[in-house]
């Protein structure tokens, strides 16, 4: 089960970065590409992030979780959304 969620929360923090992506030209990237450091995210972009995060798996990201290494990746975020759900 825990599969199942992990690969659902994966691809839904995918499609969402593949929007924000495809705003900015950008027409593909890897899980584990640096969304910052390659320009997919910006400071701006960070808060709808945490938001897109915060509404869809109902979980509380605080200030300070926002940071360079929870979004760092398709990869990191994921792994932040899974901690969150388990507490």
């Amino acid at each position: 089960m825990a599969i199942d969620q992990s690969a659902s929360v994966r691809d839904q923090v995918r499609e969402f970065v593949k929007d924000l992506a495809s705003a900015k030209g950008v027409a593909s990237f890897t899980d584990e590409e640096p969304l910052i450091d390659s320009g997919i995210i910006d400071s701006l972009s960070i808060f709808r992030v945490v938001s897109f995060v915060e509404d869809t798996f109902r979980i509380r990201v605080s200030d300070e979780e926002i940071t360079n290494e929870n979004l760092q990746s398709v990869e990191t975020i994921e792994r932040l959304v899974l901690q969150k759900q388990r507490k």
